[in-house]
């Protein structure tokens, strides 16, 4: 795998004009594991020869993420915007992505006012001064469409987002459907640049924390099963609750396309008037239990009543046997994460160091791929855990 991997080699370690206050994110960034700048920083006096070297600068800044393309972000101060190229970092913000939140940008050389063309950039952390923690919020509105990664929704002022959910929790009670008013529970702020007067929002690096159409999402237990030794009636016996397992394929809106195990069939469930839960989202290769009454055929849901579908929880299990993917095109990349474009419009960021690479040369900018990912070590984040990458 091709991972750009930023080396800080510095000559003198001194502060650029932007200056910084004791106790700054770069403070603990040169004191915790790399060693180099402060070796080489006490060698300054050393020769005449080491005075002569040209000195370079390493320093940060911090201010509130606007925007992330994949390999660029651009940064708001209290008094100025910046745009960075960080295709050579490494992302470290444990809330990840997140427009709105406060992050620092550990870098070399000196900023000119807002041109950072002469900066090469370290590491992008999370701000330790925080200001602002994100709340969570909660967006209310009617259901346009929903896929394995997108859900748009129009709130009460008619103003239409776009959200990304890929691993997102999901439970709807009453089933989903167009139309139907949902609750998103998600951190973030849209970006400055929506404008008041626009019919839509820009939401696509807020992070969805659930969605439901219960405002405080409360799942309820499983029925119990009737012990094997109460005797049941024939009756009882053909409206008795069953399972079958299914591997998710896709879904559009209240049309969730899956297949049964042992079947080559697909086959189409139809979530507008049962209650649906997906604990890791709606995630293509991920698994899911349809409750059922009836007789079960192959190849046919015909002579039975779905009653549920209940997708797996990804919380138990391990890299090794997690289904959950992602398929799109490779829009940016930082020194370890890769960003894409899924089919259905949303842009995912995965971190990438850990994954296995199933490519033959390693990926790059505008390939087509289908990463494994793990939705439970992401919940709070918008950088999504990558196990597997190869080519879609």
């Amino acid at each position: 795998m091709k991972k750009l991997l930023a080396a800080c080699v510095c000559t003198v370690l001194t502060f650029s004009v932007t200056g910084c206050s004791p106790g700054t994110v770069l403070e603990q960034f040169t004191s915790t594991g790399d060693t180099s700048a402060r070796e080489i920083a006490s060698s300054t006096d050393t020769t005449t020869t080491t005075e002569s070297k040209d000195r370079v600068y390493m320093d940060e800044i911090s201010g509130t993420l606007q925007d992330f393309s994949g390999s660029q972000l651009i940064l708001n101060t209290d008094d100025a915007s910046y745009v960075f190229n960080v295709s050579n970092a490494t992302l470290e913000c444990k809330g990840g992505m997140i427009t709105g939140d406060e992050i620092s940008i550990i870098y070399e050389g000196q900023l000119s006012n807002t041109d950072t063309s002469s900066v090469r950039v370290l590491k992008v952390v999370d701000e330790f001064h925080k200001k602002n923690k994100l709340k969570k919020r909660t967006a209310h509105g009617q259901v346009i469409s929903l896929t394995s990664n997108t859900i748009t929704i129009k709130n009460k002022k008619g103003k239409i987002a776009t959200y990304p959910i890929t691993g997102t929790k999901q439970y709807y009670q009453n089933g989903i459907k167009s139309g139907d008013w949902v609750y998103l529970t998600f951190k973030g702020e849209f970006p400055d640049t929506s404008d008041d007067s626009s019919a839509s929002l820009n939401a696509s690096h807020l992070k969805v924390l659930s969605i439901s159409d219960l405002k405080d999402l409360q799942i309820p237990d499983p029925t119990p099963t009737p012990e094997p030794t109460v005797t049941l009636t024939p009756e009882q016996i053909a409206n008795r609750e069953k399972q079958f397992l299914v591997t998710i394929q896709a879904v559009n809106l209240n049309i969730l396309q899956v297949l049964p195990a042992g079947s080559d069939t697909p086959l189409s469930i139809d979530m507008s008037a049962i209650p649906a839960y997906f604990e890791g989202g709606i995630a293509p290769g991920s698994h899911a239990n349809v409750t059922y009454i009836g007789n079960l055929e192959e190849d046919t849901l015909e002579g039975i009543r779905i009653i549920a579908v209940t997708g797996e929880n990804p919380a138990g299990i391990d890299d090794k046997h997690i289904s959950f993917t992602a398929t799109g095109t490779i829009i940016g990349s930082t020194a370890n994460t890769i960003t894409v474009q899924t089919d259905d419009g949303a842009v995912d960021t995965f971190r990438i160091e850990n994954a296995q690479d199933l490519t033959e040369s390693g990926v790059e900018y505008g390939d087509y791929v289908c990463v494994t990912f793990h939705p439970s070590k992401s919940k709070s984040s918008n950088i999504y855990t990558a196990v597997k990458i190869q080519y879609a």
